[in-house]
């Protein structure tokens, strides 16, 4: 395997009208998906933003994948670590609602979370920090099992909060005006008995916000751990 990212030295500083830096390529990039989406983000892009020529980005990042790694891990920074001492189950709570909070302030984040961990030193030390609050005295295994399953949780929900946002973005319609929209549909639907329990949960279910539901919902999978 060629040397990664993590552990490629930059070029050395030189006079220059734009001086650049890792460091500075990833927060212009941030700001661009931040702004626009992942789409937003090309190395070309960022250049421009940065007032440099592309091929000068070259020297310090070989591909956009390894931008977006970078991205990916500068965020992950941001997500604060519980002290070691602090109990499992509260630990791995405050990770995700972090994560969550992350992906609210660059909802891009969602769209690069999930799949293979990260190699980056941010995501490595919320992974640890993961799997420390799960581990026991058991095997191993069994914790990668439980951060496993509560990042799946995180990861969808943050995932399905996003497409409802730009859902409303894309549309016009928020969920209040869809549901309007689609009630006479829905009620004639209803109305053929085929949906007992949807009609129920239409007309007696309370709607929490985003806020509630994920703390909910997240409670539910932190109560069926067993956690050392």
């Amino acid at each position: 395997m060629d040397e990664l990212v993590w552990e490629r030295p930059e070029p050395p500083a030189r006079a220059a009208p734009t001086p650049l830096s890792r460091a500075r390529i990833v927060e212009t990039a941030c700001a661009l998906a931040d702004e626009g989406g992942l789409e937003a983000v090309s190395l070309r892009k960022v250049a421009a933003a940065l007032g440099a020529g592309p091929m000068r980005l070259y020297g310090y990042l070989d591909t956009k994948e390894e931008l977006l790694d970078l991205m990916t891990d500068a965020v992950y920074g941001e997500i604060p670590l519980p002290d070691p001492e602090t109990e499992g189950l509260a630990a791995l709570r405050a990770l995700a609602h972090g994560c969550r909070a992350a992906v609210q302030r660059h909802e891009w984040f969602a769209d690069l979370i999930g799949g293979r961990p990260g190699l980056g030193p941010n995501a490595l030390a919320y992974l640890e920090a993961s799997l420390a609050a799960a581990a026991g005295p058991g095997p191993i295994e069994d914790a990668v099992i439980t951060v496993f399953t509560v990042h799946s949780y995180v990861t969808g929900a943050v995932r399905s909060e996003i497409r409802e946002r730009r859902l409303i973005s894309d549309t016009g319609l928020d969920e209040e005006s869809w549901q309007r929209a689609a009630a006479p549909y829905l009620q004639r639907m209803f109305d053929s008995g085929r949906y007992p329990t949807l009609l129920r949960t239409a007309r007696d279910a309370v709607h929490p916000d985003g806020d509630a539901v994920f703390s909910a919902g997240l409670d539910r999978v932190l109560s069926g751990l067993s956690l050392p």
